[in-house]
């Protein structure tokens, strides 16, 4: 099973366990509960939907990490699209039906990744880069996003080893430095991105990279 597949069923099926009262706790995302982040995860599927069938004749301009952009600042919530994601989940009420229509849309977009040409390049945010690497940007989207999904809810699942590993690859490229071997994955995802605020002991052992995290990466 490729790391797409995997990433992206593992979260769904998170989300599939998930209990009522669980999607009105708070998530790993600033300004966001579970529910606008389930929500977040509805318009990521048809965005891979979109992007899948919107192939070019033009060469790649980015790969799976250049299609990440870095911002000095964190996101606060407040941004208008952010703002949107908040209003849609509210309209929903019912979690079954958030439920419903992430399985619904999430299973389409798995398809249409498994039946992909991973070398057509298409076209999305106004970038060029192959389906391959498209799909294997969104790994770090999926991967990321279920630690926030689990940030205060420890019953539920967390995002599969391979997903982290790959994850923390392309934080490191992006960083374009190496987090230290006593760091899991989840802890250098978390730390690194701004997720958890490390102790003076991760600090000393980041060395360098102590006073460049975090790296927000959207």
């Amino acid at each position: 099973m490729d790391l797409f597949t995997q990433s992206w069923s593992a979260l769904r099926a998170a989300v599939a366990d998930l209990r009522d009262e669980d999607f009105a706790q708070p998530s790993g995302c600033t300004g966001w509960l579970v529910r606008d982040l389930v929500c977040h995860f509805i318009i990521d599927a048809q965005d891979v939907l979109i992007t899948l069938v919107t192939p070019t004749t033009a060469q790649p301009t980015h790969n799976a990490v250049t299609y990440w952009e870095i911002s000095e600042t964190p996101p606060t919530g407040d941004d208008p699209l952010d703002a949107l994601t908040v209003r849609l989940a509210a309209a929903y009420q019912d979690p079954a039906l958030l439920k419903f229509h992430l399985d619904d849309v999430g299973a389409a977009a798995g398809r249409a990744a498994a039946l992909a040409d991973r070398g057509v390049p298409v076209v999305t945010r106004d970038v060029v880069l192959t389906a391959g690497d498209y799909l294997d940007a969104y790994v770090w989207e999926w991967t990321l996003h279920h630690l926030d999904l689990i940030a205060h809810l420890p019953h539920v699942a967390g995002p599969p080893a391979e997903g982290l590993r790959r994850a923390r690859e392309m934080l490191e490229a992006i960083a374009g430095g190496v987090f230290p071997a006593s760091f899991t994955d989840t802890d250098a995802l978390s730390i690194g991105t701004g997720r958890r605020v490390p102790t003076d002991v991760e600090k000393a052992e980041l060395g360098e990279l102590a006073g460049r995290v975090p790296f927000v990466v959207g």
